[in-house]
């Protein structure tokens, strides 16, 4: 068993890291997580569960959930696709207790009574929230010791930095949070809408304007290869349940998510029709066969996430671009931390995988920063996956002075509590 280090004991400290589009899960201090999957859930009607997966069926009063991406991928007649969290806050509490048993049960395979548990929450997230979820994992997993730490914190931290402005720009927003001294600064944080599924629909009306279908792989039985530019010579399956449209939207979206990271890249300076023509050209093949190249497109739809006045149907007044999220957020700090904040702007979230996102970036602030601010390029360790910044703030330093192993009892046999939640 791997586990961090505390005290000089070896505490196994297990580290859950749920967003909005995918759950990690595994031991402090080790690369990568035990557990890495979708945060959707497929729910069924008790009544009309059908065959089980093995390990990857939880059940609740009334509800049966699919978790896992095996399962997802399953087509189920009358399964909806949830997602327990919105705005980045637990609201379906039985569908996140499932996450977190399916977690324990197929992917750490250890009683939770073992490990001490950190898991990261949304830097907005509200007390009513933090408190019902410390009961929950103290009452229903009796764990030895928990702590709440604000994502972006971690994310600071996992940079070797205190101080520090975090970009995260994810499935369902793009926000930027200044972090001092550790301390999330609550006044200063700033979210906008373009993020991942907004770049989604973005591509859903440009395969409407080019007549192009989206055909999900489970829909297809076999298909012929046809020239560029043809249409495809495909098959459909026999015999396919009556799915929902939700989970239907869920597996095309899969095949649009697949194409923005083989297509799309953001231009290095702002959107020019006449130069994006001379860029080179993408060639990018459907699951159904249908395949031709991506010219000016591909530079076209990344633009809205830094200039939204470009995107068709959305007014450029109110919603704030990528460069525009960074100094409204440090400009609404106090004066005297600026500097430091726009020393060290660190990028995180998915959109920032995107080829162009830190260079484009670095651009921006460098013409939209005060000239004293003296900017540094973001810096990104592993844009996708916040998971090293919890795995390292939860396994402390063998130099730490020795203390009692987590969730000891006190002098008068108290039981464990919780450890303090981050600011």
């Amino acid at each position: 068993m791997s586990g961090g280090v505390y005290g000089g004991d070896e505490v196994g400290a297990l580290v859950f890291d749920i967003g909005s589009f995918s759950a990690r899960a595994g031991y402090a201090g080790e690369d990568c997580p035990k557990a890495d999957f979708p945060t959707s859930l497929g729910v069924l009607a008790e009544e009309d569960g059908g065959a089980e997966l093995a390990g990857e069926q939880e059940k609740a009063a009334g509800r049966t959930f699919y978790l896992d991406t095996n399962a997802l991928h399953v087509a189920r007649a009358g399964m909806e696709l949830i997602s327990p969290l919105k705005n980045g806050m637990i609201e379906d509490w039985e569908a996140f207790q499932a996450i977190v048993d399916h977690t324990y049960c197929k992917h750490i395979k250890s009683e939770p009574s073992l490990h001490p548990v950190l898991m990261s929450e949304a830097p907005w997230n509200t007390r009513a929230k933090r408190e019902k979820l410390t009961e929950l994992m103290f009452e229903h997993y009796n764990i030895p010791a928990f702590f709440l730490c604000k994502t972006a914190v971690l994310t600071a931290f996992a940079n070797g930095r205190a101080t520090g402005l975090v970009l995260d720009s994810g499935a369902t927003h793009t926000t930027a949070i200044p972090v001092h001294d550790g301390y999330v600064l609550q006044q200063g944080i700033v979210k906008s809408p373009l993020a991942g599924d907004f770049i989604t629909m973005q591509c859903r009306e440009l395969f409407q304007e080019m007549t192009i279908d989206i055909t999900p792989p489970y829909m297809i039985a076999a298909k012929e290869p046809v020239r560029e530019g043809m249409p495809p010579n495909w098959t459909k399956k026999d015999r396919l349940p009556p799915v929902t449209k939700s989970w239907h939207t869920y597996m095309c979206n899969e095949v649009i998510q697949d194409f923005q990271a083989s297509v799309l890249q953001v231009s290095d300076s702002p959107y020019d029709e006449q130069v994006a023509a001379q860029m080179p050209t993408v060639h990018y093949e459907m699951p159904s066969g249908y395949s031709t190249d991506y010219g000016a497109e591909r530079l076209r739809i990344p633009e809205g996430l830094f200039d939204p006045s470009n995107v068709k149907g959305l007014s450029g007044n109110t919603m704030l671009g990528v460069g525009h999220v960074v100094t409204t957020s440090i400009g609404m700090c106090d004066i005297d931390i600026r500097p430091g904040l726009y020393g060290s702007v660190i990028v995180t979230g998915g959109n920032t995988l995107l080829q162009g996102f830190t260079e484009r970036l670095n651009r921006e602030l460098s013409q939209k920063a005060p000239p004293v601010a003296s900017p540094r390029p973001p810096r990104s360790p592993r844009p996708s996956c916040p998971w090293p910044s919890p795995c390292r703030c939860s396994w402390p330093s063998r130099s730490t002075p020795p203390r009692p192993p987590l969730g000891t009892p006190g002098p008068a046999g108290a039981p464990p509590t919780a450890l303090p939640t981050s600011p």
